[in-house]
């Protein structure tokens, strides 16, 4: 607009305002002297200053104070008085800056937003518990996994009966073990359930040196590894509607955990499996697919218009909600990476008598067997 009002006199309004696409019409009414906004009249229906601060003063009452005009109103009518229409009390209210919730609720917290970054397998672990229905009405086991978020790799499972958090600080601490998790090189992440937040398994982190990290109240989205992970089993053609007991689900899972840690070529991980992931085998493996690719090419470059097409490559960084600023999540990997030395190992607390898995194909499997019989009573 400035700028029209210093040029549009030496080259002409109509020129001026076609060349920074502004309409005339906003340039002749900005030019116009704003007429003074003249104050409102007082409706003739309008209470006295001396009968508003009257209505005021009953609401300052102290058997009103906590009330509702509404409220206030039906009770004054009962009573036989009449000061004003609920509609008015509420206008007196908000003249004296006086209209919001006048009860004592309680203000939920503002929870931040995980952000946690993993640029190695054993960096970042998220957990959670599912449901399966069980064999009659109204009954059902409960599904507890393990997976590194890096690799997608599942380090630990059970099926019990319930949830309790106990059962989950023995699955933790076996997992543990297992992968041989060092001091301050760990944090575990889940949603806020029972057994996630309970002061045993928060005691087991702290002693392990891991860091836990919880997702937002009703916010599903911060544990999305998690969520896909259940996906895939429960969408799988052969899972079943309901399971006979708890030694049938663990055999169908026992294969479904076998099947998606060694032969699930996951689409989130360049088409390799968690175990080529997480066991440092996936780059061979990808040095292999382009050699298969190059052959190809070589055999028919007019079938690949593209040029020499190449493998997709292997994760390098992988991120529980990224920040919104590129710069920051860059020099949040660059950290992370160089921060991913080794330390002291910090050895486990005892954990029943759950078998180890020696082979890192085999699942680790925790079962209610494992541990002491006293627990499950």
């Amino acid at each position: 607009m400035q700028a029209v009002v210093e040029m549009g006199p030496r080259l002409g309004v109509a020129p001026t305002c076609a060349a920074l696409g502004l309409p005339r019409a906003s340039y002749y009414r900005h030019r116009q002297p704003r007429p003074e906004a003249k104050p409102r009249p007082t409706p003739v229906r309008a209470l006295l200053p001396a009968e508003r601060q009257a209505v005021l003063a009953v609401l300052h009452e102290p058997r009103f104070v906590d009330r509702a005009p509404a409220e206030v109103y039906a009770t004054l009518l009962d009573e036989g008085r009449y000061l004003g229409s609920e509609r008015t009390m509420y206008r007196v209210l908000a003249a004296n800056a006086e209209v919001r919730e006048r009860r004592d609720q309680l203000r939920h917290p503002v929870y931040p937003k995980p952000e946690l970054l993993a640029t190695a397998p054993n960096r970042v672990w998220s957990w959670d518990i599912t449901k399966l229905l069980g064999p009659a009405k109204w009954t059902s086991f409960s599904l507890y996994v393990l997976l590194d978020v890096f690799s997608r790799y599942v380090v630990g499972w059970m099926v019990a009966p319930g949830e309790r958090a106990e059962w989950a600080r023995r699955l933790i601490a076996e997992s543990c073990q297992r992968q041989e998790i060092l001091a301050r090189q760990l944090t575990v992440h889940a949603d806020r359930g029972s057994p996630m937040t309970s002061q045993s398994v928060a005691q087991l982190l702290a002693s392990l040196g891991a860091t836990k990290s919880h997702s937002r109240p009703h916010t599903s989205n911060d544990n999305p590894f998690s969520e896909s992970q259940f996906k895939t089993l429960k969408y799988r053609p052969d899972f079943p509607d309901r399971f006979g007991s708890l030694e049938h689900a663990r055999s169908f899972l026992g294969e479904f955990f076998r099947w998606y840690n060694t032969e699930h070529h996951h689409v989130g991980l360049g088409l390799f499996t968690p175990h080529d992931v997480h066991y440092g085998l996936a780059e061979a493996k990808r040095q292999q697919r382009a050699r298969v690719l190059a052959a190809a090419f070589a055999n028919h470059p007019q079938r690949f218009p593209g040029g020499r097409p190449q493998p997709k490559p292997v994760p390098s960084a992988v991120w529980i909600n990224p920040p919104l600023d590129a710069e920051a999540r860059a020099r949040a990997e660059v950290a992370a990476t160089q921060a991913s030395g080794t330390s002291t190992i910090v050895a486990p607390e005892p954990s029943g008598q759950a078998v180890l898995a020696a082979d890192p194909s085999n699942i680790p499997n925790l079962t209610p067997e494992n541990l002491d019989m006293a627990i499950l009573q």
